[in-house]
């Protein structure tokens, strides 16, 4: 019994030490552990609220109890074909996503001016299966979301980091 606790605490040692984490992990500077996000979609917002969840992060409901302020200044999102079939209907499509944001703190100092983020994604569009061709782009879309908030967070951890020394 003692030589199984001792090889999981061994294991355990071992993978803490190559740097595993599990995915999705973000290690954020006190500063960031608490978020108040302005603006965005809702489905920006719930991937924010999602990422932000498994890093630890509080999202707080107003500015005064913040860390940092996260500004939505602009937000886009489109669908366009990239070829037609020799029926005229798509084969494949590019979804594009882009907004720009700037961070704050909670006294509306300016931490990072505004910054771009532009995210493309191309698939394929089956006209034989044209339901879990929808899905797979609601898929896609909050894979986009999900990317551009991670983006968010780490070049403000960045900022921070920057700011403090």
């Amino acid at each position: 019994m003692l030589t199984k606790k001792a090889v999981i605490v061994v294991v355990v040692l071992l993978l803490s030490a190559c740097g595993y984490h599990l995915r999705g992990a973000i290690a954020l500077p006190v500063a960031m552990k608490s978020i108040y996000l302005e603006g965005g979609s809702g489905q920006l917002r719930d991937q924010f609220k999602q990422v932000m969840t498994s890093a630890s992060v509080q999202l707080v409901s107003s500015r005064q109890g913040a860390g940092i302020v996260v500004r939505i200044l602009n937000e886009e999102s489109n669908r366009r074909t990239l070829s037609l079939s020799t029926r005229g209907k798509s084969n494949e499509f590019e979804l594009y996503y882009r907004l720009d944001y700037e961070v704050t703190n909670a006294g509306n100092e300016l931490l990072m001016e505004r910054q771009p983020i532009e995210i493309r994604r191309e698939y394929f569009n089956d006209q034989q299966d044209v339901m879990a061709k929808d899905n797979e782009e609601n898929g896609i879309r909050n894979e986009m979301y999900q990317q551009a908030v991670r983006t968010i967070a780490n070049r403000a951890r960045v900022a921070l980091e920057a700011n403090a020394k």
